[in-house]
């Protein structure tokens, strides 16, 4: 689900993407606390062609958000570019984007794949 980049009330909300599948927002925590994000973001550190994959899907994110209202800040979502703090707005971005956008949720995405957890066609709690 895409979302405004401000509240009803015209606070900033940098955050686009949201899961809504209550199935697939399950598996990503369960990614989460698995500790993909820590080990996402150590390679951050070390792999400079997913380090510019990564600040590419931040630029993406910011345009798009931008072009429906800027922020005047370059905040996006989820820990980008730097780090991983949310993988459920990466999947949420890789969905909504398609693969090759966002590499993080692309790579969430192919974990719960070859665990042939997604997808599965079920949104159901």
């Amino acid at each position: 689900m895409q979302t405004a980049p401000r509240l009803p009330d015209g606070t900033p909300f940098p955050t686009l993407y949201y899961l809504t599948c209550p199935k697939l927002n399950s598996l990503v925590s369960t990614l989460e606390s698995g500790g993909l994000m820590k080990e996402q973001t150590e390679r951050l550190e070390t792999d400079e062609e997913l380090a510019a994959a990564y600040l590419r899907a931040h630029e993406s994110y910011l345009a798009e958000r931008d072009a429906i209202e800027s922020l005047g800040t370059r905040v996006t979502a989820g820990g980008m570019p730097g780090r991983v703090k949310c993988l459920h707005v990466h999947v949420a971005h890789a969905l909504a984007k398609g693969p090759g956008v966002n590499p993080m949720g692309d790579e969430a995405l192919a974990i719960l794949k070859e665990q042939s957890l997604w997808p599965a066609g079920d949104c159901g709690g």
